[in-house]
């Protein structure tokens, strides 16, 4: 790989990495051929981007745009074999990694980067698997404001017709 070429894989490498909030490094070395293929086409039909690069331009790449997005952890475990996992939901290659792990030793997480945290350890996969999306946030936000909301109005329209009863009883009289 020439120079050039290193320069031009830093700068792709940096942008992915500046674009994306959620990525995963992992090892899918022992793999065989039919086996990788398999794993990529999963990740394709699901939506996940793989791809595979040298550690040392990935740690550039990582290092260009440390700033406050807390990388520094991520250059430890860059060694050996480094399959690359991007995903617009966070927990979506975690939960690809174990479904095709019912079938396969590998892949292996290294890592995952899930906005700012930082998650080192194969170990990590079932906590990765419970984190909740946006969408699933914001349903609980929704699930959690309706009930007193429907709470209150039961209350004024139990109290309407009261109200109504009341004004019955009085006009009955009358």
């Amino acid at each position: 790989m020439t120079r050039a070429d290193k320069t031009a894989e830093i700068a792709r490498l940096k942008e992915k990495f500046e674009q994306q909030t959620f990525f995963y490094l992992t090892d899918t070395f022992a793999l065989s051929v039919d086996q990788i293929n398999r794993f990529r086409r999963l990740c394709f039909e699901k939506g996940i981007e793989v791809f595979v690069a040298k550690n040392t331009l990935v740690k550039k790449a990582l290092e260009a745009i440390e700033g406050e997005r807390g990388y520094a952890p991520l250059f430890d475990i860059l060694h050996g074999p480094t399959t690359l996992m991007f995903s617009d939901n966070a927990k979506l290659p975690a939960k690809v990694i174990e479904e095709f792990r019912k079938e396969f030793d590998k892949p292996v997480l290294k890592a995952a980067y899930i906005d700012s945290d930082v998650f080192i350890g194969d170990d990590q996969i079932k906590e990765l698997i419970k984190l909740k999306t946006k969408e699933e946030v914001i349903a609980d936000i929704i699930a959690m404001l309706e009930g007193p909301i429907q709470g209150v109005l039961g209350g004024l329209n139990s109290g309407a017709n009261t109200i109504y009863g009341l004004l019955d009883a009085i006009e009955a009289k009358g």
